[in-house]
């Protein structure tokens, strides 16, 4: 049983329940004469001013009851009142004018004096009387009078028509109301389905109930179609679970929908993005049950395909799609240009271009392209960068006769000026132009950015004076140019944006904000903090995006001071409800070394009932890992755990680093261990941190463990010139020469040698192994990448030439040559090895150093 809904505001009706609190049905209703949703401005004038009422009977026959037409102040108010008893609620209009507000004229007085109902111009497609009525219904305001020479002589058909033309539901009430006063009328099942779709539409859903009731009470029988348009216009109106308990009653009297129904319930299902129920209904549906054996129902329309096509393409169930397609074929149903165009969108927001190129060539053959069908081309061949296809569809839609509309040219204008094809975009403006498209506010802003990036700045310039001098530039329009500005640094520009603004009197928080931002990005933040400070004199109030605008401007800039005293502004104005703004003041603290005044703000952040998120616990960690200091990193690791807070791999990676320079391995190996668990195929422990715990074992000579990472890494392509320098350390440490020599050769093959500390291990090794031919040209590569050589370098260096029989004070002598003069000592020392390994002498690459 669903809960009760208030509907219009003044009656209570429960769909899936038999019980109905009462309200009055149509017959009952009085009969509108005169009605006016909407109020045109009269004699208004703010004053509280005297009630003026004016009534009058309506003389409908059966349905007897008044309209009284309010006067306050100048607003109109329409209370509808059968007999004595009220129905609904008076409502004063919102000042707004409506598209029927051409049909009243006012008297002296300001009152209405005369209502036309405006019908639809369709009629005059009509044959016999129509015509004539529904011009007579347009002039005339009194229904009796506009119908009374074809009282008597209406056909059903003719009074569908009537009906149907209609363009507002209380116009068509009336007439409706009038037909059941008279005797010689008899109005059917379509008639009312009319009305309810009529008064559905209006969202008049009060009145839609009592037609209902009225119908059962006649002993009218729904059929198909009324309920089918029951579920349409309450799925339409924003009423699912209302839709849903029709199509409910629908299945419990035993009727199935038809196709026209089917078709209404699978749009709703499609609108709500309910795709599986859609699926799983058109599915019940298209298979009835007979003998408990599945029959499917004869013969789909081109609708009902051409909506299951799109609601399996909008799923994703390409697949589907294509089967549904291709039984449409097999069926021998004729697909249409909308089938069509689904298919072409379908495959071409899947990236399958190739069938959109062959539907392209069979719908030619079977039915022609329109607009739609081209915009969609346009569209996707600009967002998969094929610019030149798009402007070619373009052309042929023209060559074929079609007019592009403004889809057609803001799809394809957008697509150049992102590209910055400045030529091929003004031309194609000259063509709006010419054609009087309009050109739309987001398109004129991309072309402003356009320009801004071809840096064309008196060009950007002139295009934003086009549209600003006409007056009509929204605020949102002139936020979008500021920020086309501001991004770009052009801060002159983007204030003479912001000015232009204020002289149209369009200053909204909107402009100040994005100009806030500009100032940020041009690192003038005294402007920044003028502008804000300004915003209260031109009647702006800041709103929380200002506030946190200024404060993650002043944060970035390394203000964090200035920024925490506007974050007690923004706090004491009630915008702070996330710890948003003060992790970007604590970072900035952190980022000063001021750790002191982070964990101040911290504090009162939590002491003003602000929770803290992962974030602000992993900034404070890491910068105490960093410190090492491992108390108070410890502290807010017990902070957040007690808060309920999961740790992220930023945490668990600071939580290594600082375990690592304390040497804490089981603690580092607990929180290793949780990172692996929480990894996929394609997320692993990040490098740095892996590095850290091959550090750790590679200090306890823990090699198998060490190994089990590394090799790890080394699948991944992860491993790097540190990650190799510790393995190759740890293995020469434990005397596994033949291991670290390994790692040596590959780490010169892969060309990964970039730091002296590098290069210093694996001379090292070569030294300690009596590679001495390996050092020499270990040692000439060194000089060749440009890396400088320190002292652990030449002391292994000096190793190698005691080693091959030099004596200690030759040694000193090349190094105190190498301490006065750096070239001339460098090439004293290579062509000293190499004369001593036998290999061939180079100092050319001395020349780097």
């Amino acid at each position: 049983m669903l809960l009760n809904l208030r509907l219009d505001g003044s009656s209570l009706h429960v769909l899936c329940s038999t019980k109905t609190i009462p309200i009055f049905p149509l017959d009952k209703l009085p009969s509108f004469k005169k009605v006016k949703q909407n109020y045109v401005p009269g004699t208004h004038d703010g004053s509280k001013g005297t009630h003026q009422r004016i009534t009058r009977d309506c003389d409908r026959g059966g349905g007897v009851g008044t309209v009284t037409r309010e006067v306050i102040a100048g607003k109109k108010l329409l209370i509808v009142n059968p007999s004595d008893t009220r129905i609904g609620k008076s409502r004063i209009s919102d000042g707004f004018v409506g598209k029927k507000a051409r049909d009243v004229e006012f008297n002296g007085n300001g009152m209405v004096s005369k209502v036309h109902a405006k019908c639809s111009t369709k009629g005059l497609s009509y044959g016999g009387c129509i015509p004539a009525i529904l011009e007579a219904l347009d002039r005339i305001e009194n229904v009796g009078d506009a119908l009374g020479p074809w009282e008597g002589r209406l056909s059903n058909k003719e009074r569908t028509i009537i009906l149907k033309e209609q363009t507002r539901w209380e116009r068509a009430v009336e007439i409706f109301e009038w037909f059941k006063s008279k005797q010689c009328y008899e109005l059917n099942v379509i008639h009312y389905n009319i009305m309810l779709r009529i008064l559905g539409k209006a969202r008049k859903w009060r009145y839609v109930q009592s037609l209902w009731e009225e119908m059962i009470r006649k002993g009218i029988k729904p059929i198909n179609s009324t309920y089918g348009t029951l579920i349409d216009v309450y799925s339409k109106g924003g009423l699912k679970v209302h839709a849903l308990c029709w199509l409910g009653k629908m299945s419990k009297i035993g009727m199935t929908p038809d196709e026209v129904t089917t078709g209404i319930v699978l749009q709703m299902y499609k609108k709500a993005r309910e795709f599986q129920k859609a699926e799983d209904f058109f599915k019940k549906w298209s298979c009835g049950k007979d003998n408990n054996k599945m029959e499917p129902h004869v013969c789909l329309s081109s609708y009902t395909y051409n909506t299951m096509i799109d609601t399996y393409g909008k799923s994703g169930q390409i697949k589907e799609a294509s089967e549904t397609f291709k039984r449409m074929l097999e069926e021998g149903i004729v697909p249409t240009t909308v089938t069509f165009n689904t298919m072409i969108h379908m495959y071409g927001n899947n990236g399958q271009l190739g069938e959109v190129a062959s539907l392209m060539k069979t719908m030619k053959l079977q039915c022609l392209p329109d607009t739609r069908t081209y915009n969609i081309l346009i569209s996707l061949h600009t967002k998969n960068n094929d610019i030149e296809r798009a402007g070619g569809y373009f052309k042929e839609m023209k060559d074929a006769g079609l007019k592009p509309d403004p889809v057609s040219y803001r799809t394809l204008l957008y697509a150049f000026s992102i590209r910055h094809m400045v030529e091929e975009a003004e031309e194609l403006v000259s063509e709006m132009d010419s054609n009087e498209v309009e050109i739309d506010e987001y398109t004129q802003s991309a072309l402003t950015r356009m320009y801004i990036e071809a840096e064309m700045l008196e060009k950007s310039w002139s295009w934003f004076q086009r549209f600003h001098l006409t007056g009509s530039m929204s605020s949102e329009g002139y936020s979008a140019n500021i920020d086309a500005y501001g991004e770009r640094g052009y801060l002159t520009e983007a204030e003479r944006v912001f000015i232009c603004c204020q002289e149209v009197n369009k200053r909204t928080v909107i402009e100040y904000n994005v100009m806030i931002k500009a100032y940020g990005i041009g690192k003038s933040c005294e402007k920044a903090c003028e502008l804000f400070e300004s915003m209260m004199s031109y009647g702006v109030t800041p709103d929380k995006c200002t506030y946190n605008t200024l404060v993650q401007i002043l944060a970035s800039s390394d203000m964090p001071h200035k920024a925490r005293s506007y974050l007690e502004k923004m706090r004491e104005t009630g915008y702070v409800s996330d710890c948003i703004p003060y992790c970007a003041v604590i970072s900035s603290f952190v980022k000063l070394g001021q750790l002191n005044m982070a964990e101040e703000v911290y504090r009162e952040m939590v002491e003003y009932n602000i929770e803290p998120d992962v974030v602000v616990y992993g900034v404070l960690i890491n910068a105490f890992a960093d410190t090492g200091n491992v108390q108070e990193a410890m502290s807010y690791v017990e902070a957040m755990r007690k808060a309920g807070i999961g740790g992220n791999s930023v945490i668990h990676s600071s939580l290594i680093k600082l375990y690592t320079k304390v040497g804490y391995l089981n603690e580092a190996e607990a929180i290793y261990r949780e990172l692996l668990e929480s990894c996929n195929e394609t997320q692993y422990p990040d490098v740095y941190t892996s590095n850290c715990m091959i550090n750790l074992y590679s200090e306890r000579s823990m090699v198998r463990k060490a190994e089990a990472i590394f090799h790890s890494m080394k699948q991944r392509g992860e491993a790097n010139e540190f990650t190799f320098a510790m393995m190759l350390c740890m293995y020469k440490k434990n005397g596994r020469f033949e291991e670290a020599t390994q790692v040596a050769k590959q780490m010169r093959e892969m060309k990964i040698l970039t730091d002296p500390l590098s290069y210093n291990s694996v001379l090292s090794l070569y030294a300690l192994d009596g590679r001495f031919k390996e050092a020499v040209e270990t040692f000439k590569e060194m000089v060749a990448s440009g890396v400088r050589p320190d002292d652990s370098t030449f002391k292994s260096l000096g190793t190698i030439l005691l080693k091959l029989g030099l004596s200690k004070k030759a040694v000193r002598r090349i190094e105190d040559v190498r301490k006065l003069e750096i070239k001339r000592g460098l090439e004293l020392w290579i062509s000293t090895l190499s004369s001593l390994v036998g290999i061939q002498s180079s100092t050319e690459d001395c020349d780097e150093l």
